[in-house]
């Protein structure tokens, strides 16, 4: 099993980031954080990185029926979404898939929330 949806979009680097914040709005989710990889790595090791965002993503409701289910869940939110450069000059749009990671956590109570968000984030990439 994958641990991530992903595609390539027709966009250029900001453009994305802008049309997937929007999709993300539109399925529910708000965006937390939202961190600039290739500033940071440069910032602090000096490296030359291509474009990568990471956007931290959360489904309100959603985060506190999982909290309800596992008090420690809070250690696999928020929802992380990824746009970045290939090295072809692309620009691809990745989500976790929550399934996948809630496989790690011994809780069927999280599943039906799991499935929840897995389906609104593969609408939030495939809409792009």
């Amino acid at each position: 099993m994958s641990y991530y949806f992903s595609k390539i979009v027709d966009k250029d680097f900001d453009a994305a980031i802008a049309a997937v914040t929007a999709a993300l709005q539109t399925e529910g989710f708000g965006v937390l954080t939202e961190i600039d990889m290739k500033a940071t790595l440069h910032k602090k090791l000096g490296v030359e990185l291509r474009p990568y965002k990471i956007l931290g993503a959360c489904h309100a409701s959603s985060a506190y029926q999982a909290l309800q289910a596992e008090e420690r869940i809070g250690l696999m939110l928020p929802c992380n979404v990824i746009v970045r450069e290939t090295a072809t000059g692309a620009v691809e749009v990745s989500a976790v898939d929550p399934v996948a990671s809630m496989q790690a956590i011994q809780n069927e109570a999280l599943g039906g929330v799991a499935t929840q968000v897995q389906e609104r984030l593969r609408r939030v990439v495939e809409s792009l």
